[in-house]
């Protein structure tokens, strides 16, 4: 598989956490999420995998109004993990621009790509 066809399909599996149906099923989410996953939040928080699945099946509201995705790049680290990042723009609760740099690690395990980590840092 070359970078390019790789780097559409982690964007699709990453950006399948925005919506709402998957984000809402414990399933879906736990399909996407390694054991072991964790987060460092924007907020600052850290959240590990059965506290992350658990908020994003709660969650009632809209993930965040027009959340808008660019600048996607995918770095090899290893055989079978890869780094992506990106920047995401959305509307907070207050009107205001939130844009924040994400990067994400997925893994291969057996024929499937989960995510091990994720990272979110508000950009001012």
């Amino acid at each position: 598989m070359t970078k390019v066809p790789l780097l559409k399909d982690i964007q699709l599996l990453e950006e399948a956490l925005y919506r709402p149906e998957i984000r809402r099923s414990r399933e879906a989410v736990g399909s996407l999420l390694a054991d072991g996953f964790f987060e460092f939040g924007s907020s600052g928080r850290v959240y590990d995998r059965a506290h992350t699945i658990e908020l994003l099946a709660s969650e009632s509201g809209a993930v965040e109004s027009g959340l808008k995705t660019q600048d996607h790049a995918l770095t090899l680290l290893a055989e079978g993990v890869v780094l992506l990042t990106y920047q995401s723009e959305s509307t907070s609760e207050n009107g205001l621009p939130r844009r924040v740099l994400r990067s994400s690690i997925w893994k291969q395990d057996d024929a499937r790509w989960r995510m091990v980590f994720h990272q979110g840092t508000v950009r001012e």
